[in-house]
């Protein structure tokens, strides 16, 4: 199923990531593999100094007008010093008038790395599940071990934000009418000053045009939230190991950027704003280069996976089942992104259909979309023997199992597949909790798993399943999914997960809070923005 990211109601915990940031470079099909940023762990940063956003709070703040060098805790390998990268994604246009570099700044000759995956608002994941790469902060090493350039100048007192975060939304608020000209500018200028990066990108790059407006936008959202921040530029950082991204490519990017907002925001870039976003850039992109050290450590950048059993449900749905070639630690209700030998550098995000397995199998319920170049191939190419690429698992979907909080579930189309997962999931850790699934869809064939959710119906007499359609003759409930689920309300004692199309999760999300769960119990698909999986 293609899925987006999942998230608290609340706006809280971003889950399903996007491995998308400022941009998304990926690793050609037969590529070397992804190399990582030297092996360091990063320690926590404490509460922003006065006047520094989270964004410099959560890495050293640099000196105007310079590309701050960090430390790492570790000595640096013997090979040299290595720069810090970022990631992109937009279509060039035709190649801009050559630029001169930015004067005045350097870049990080040496970074230091971290990983963290966005904390659960109110359901942390077991201890037995946990993956020290992503979800542990290491130790706070001692301050003398690392530089500490001075601070941002102290905001006025009252003010809401930082002065480099109120400089860094300044710009983003200019950018925003001339966005598309600004990151086709971006990308051509990238591409012409390091014509090795656009190997890393897909021949077409119409899906990847706003990412990088939008990250910056989510990014500026958040910069005064320092967990939050790290959180999601540390999902970002693991994320793209598998693209290929490495940390010589960051200050090419950081360059161009610059450029762009220099060419596209005249109004509000001075030489104080493009300090602010030295400071911030910097800033981010060690979080990034911190997050993929410390997962080199701890797993691959991609694993392959061959198909072993390509079924096909409906005309355009198919459940798609792979073996990797190593272990694959998940949880369920998590997702992952996926490659086709079709498409290369090109990857769309698919969530798990079913519980983690003895065998180690992953399931995926693909619908093919039009115009979908992955999920076509999936669905009407893809065959048994095939290989596949899969990145990384993300998500934050999963089941809180220190608690006996009943479970809510609403399904629309192939977002049963997580559903389906979690129902498992409950399952096996064999605790007695009551689950109510809607399985919505707007036919009653298109119900294409019904008689799978029927038969875990049967099984366990804590799971009631109810199909919902909202088109046409039907045999069970009649109507729009949320409105099915607010008249079988109240539900005090649930937590809630929603996976579907957006217009379903906006609507199920109102009537959720409408009839009185807290939002940081609703756990659904990212709909819309950045992290919105592309099409196809």
């Amino acid at each position: 199923m293609k899925d987006a990211a999942t998230r608290s109601a609340d706006g809280g915990a971003h889950g399903r990531g996007r491995d998308r940031g400022w941009f998304t470079p990926t690793q050609p099909p037969d590529g070397a593999g992804a190399p990582a940023p030297d092996g360091h762990s990063r320690p926590q940063e404490g509460s922003p100094p006065p006047g520094q956003g989270a964004a410099e709070a959560a890495r050293p703040a640099a000196r105007p007008g310079k590309w701050v060098a960090v430390r790492s805790v570790k000595p640096p390998a013997p090979a040299g010093p290595s720069p810090a990268p970022a990631p992109p994604p937009a279509a060039p246009p035709s190649p801009p008038p050559e630029q001169q570099r930015p004067p005045g700044h350097q870049w990080p000759p040496e970074q230091q790395p971290l990983a963290e995956h966005q904390p659960l608002a109110e359901h942390q994941r077991p201890a037995e599940h946990q993956r020290p790469a992503e979800h542990q902060r290491p130790a706070e090493p001692p301050p003398d071990q690392r530089f500490r350039p001075a601070p941002a100048p102290a905001p006025a007192a009252g003010a809401a934000e930082s002065p480099d975060t109120h400089a860094v939304r300044s710009t983003l608020a200019e950018l925003e009418p001339v966005a598309d000209k600004a990151t086709s500018y971006f990308y051509a200028l990238l591409f012409i000053r390091n014509p090795d990066l656009r190997a890393l990108f897909p021949v077409a790059m119409d899906t990847q045009r706003d990412r990088l407006f939008k990250a910056l936008l989510t990014a500026a959202r958040h910069a005064d939230d320092a967990a939050t921040l790290t959180a999601y530029l540390s999902r970002l950082g693991r994320g793209h190991r598998k693209y290929g991204t490495r940390p010589e490519h960051y200050p090419a990017v950081g360059e161009c950027l610059l450029a762009a907002l220099a060419r596209y925001a005249p109004a509000t870039w001075n030489e104080a704003t493009e300090a602010a976003w030295v400071r911030t850039y910097t800033a981010i992109s060690q979080i990034m280069i911190d997050a993929a050290a410390e997962d080199e450590e701890q797993s691959p950048a991609w694993w392959q996976a061959e198909i072993v059993r390509h079924e096909l449900r409906t005309p355009d749905i198919a459940v798609v089942t792979v073996r990797p070639d190593q272990p694959y630690p998940f949880l369920a209700g998590q997702y992952t992104t996926l490659e086709t030998p079709w498409w290369p550098r090109v990857w769309r995000h698919y969530s798990f259909s079913a519980a983690p397995r003895p065998d180690g199998l992953l399931s995926f319920h693909v619908k093919a979309v039009p115009a979908g170049w992955v999920s076509g191939a999936l669905v009407h190419r893809a065959r048994p023997g095939d290989v596949l690429r899969l990145g990384p698992p993300a998500g934050s979907m999963i089941v809180d199992h220190s608690t006996d909080n009943g479970l809510l579930c609403l399904g629309g189309g192939t977002g049963i597949a997580p559903i389906k997962a979690l129902v498992e999931d409950v399952a096996e850790h064999g605790r007695c909790r009551p689950v109510e699934v809607f399985y919505g869809a707007r036919h009653t064939g298109d119900l294409y798993d019904i008689d799978t959710m029927l038969q875990l119906q049967r099984a366990h007499n804590w799971l009631s399943v109810r199909p919902v359609v909202s088109d046409g003759p039907t045999r069970g409930l009649s109507g729009e999914l949320p409105a099915i689920v607010r008249q079988y309300g109240p539900w005090p004692a649930y937590d809630a997960y929603l996976s579907g199309p957006p217009g379903m999760i906006r609507s199920g999300v109102d009537a959720l809070v409408g009839i009185g769960i807290p939002s940081h119990r609703i756990r659904h698909d990212e709909i819309g923005g950045l992290m919105a999986a592309s099409p196809g």
